[in-house]
């Protein structure tokens, strides 16, 4: 078993408060939330224009924690409003 925690740091530009801000993160964890995946806003909670996003997940093994991983990620990338800064991944 593979647990894979990974982060994302973002930038949200188009954000004026952080009720637009929640906005952006509200679809984003919605979306990824129905890949069975764990999501949560891990940092800059106070900051209206950035935001920290983790994601944790359990596979069976490493290949398919990649395949998972790169699935979150392609999602994030894509994500309305937000803009990815920073990455980091750790597996366990």
């Amino acid at each position: 078993m593979v647990v894979t925690v990974s982060t994302w740091e973002l930038a949200i530009p188009g954000s004026g408060s952080l009720k637009e801000k929640r906005a952006v993160l509200r679809s984003l964890k919605d979306r990824l939330a129905r890949m069975n995946v764990s999501v949560v806003e891990s940092g800059l909670q106070d900051v209206r224009n950035r935001a920290r996003v983790s994601v944790a997940f359990l596979a069976a093994h490493p290949a398919q924690a990649d395949s998972i991983l790169e699935s979150v990620d392609r999602r994030i990338e894509g994500a309305r409003g937000a803009v990815v800064v920073a990455n980091s991944m750790e597996r366990y």
